[in-house]
């Protein structure tokens, strides 16, 4: 069942979602097609939001060779046993 669009307006959106990522606001609407196909389209259209935000805020990945100086790593520390109860 189609909606019939009143006035040469387009049709109410079926589908819509909010995302909230950070700062950052994004409104998906899906209003083409059946209720399986909006979803389909707004999934797409959220995983492509998505991917835009993770490689705009996404870390770059440098690696140093060498561990930092002053690192937590000790190899000499010895590990504290929990106390055992009798």
């Amino acid at each position: 069942m189609e909606a019939q669009a009143e006035g040469g307006m387009p049709p109410k959106p079926r589908v819509k979602a909010t995302l909230n990522l950070g700062p950052e606001t994004y409104t998906v609407n899906a209003s083409k097609g059946t209720i399986s196909e909006e979803l389909v389209s707004m999934k797409e259209e959220s995983m492509g939001i998505l991917k835009e935000f993770i490689a705009k805020h996404n870390v770059p990945i440098d690696v140093p060779d060498e561990p930092l100086e002053g690192s937590s790593d000790d190899e000499d520390e010895v590990p504290e046993n929990p106390k055992k109860r009798k």
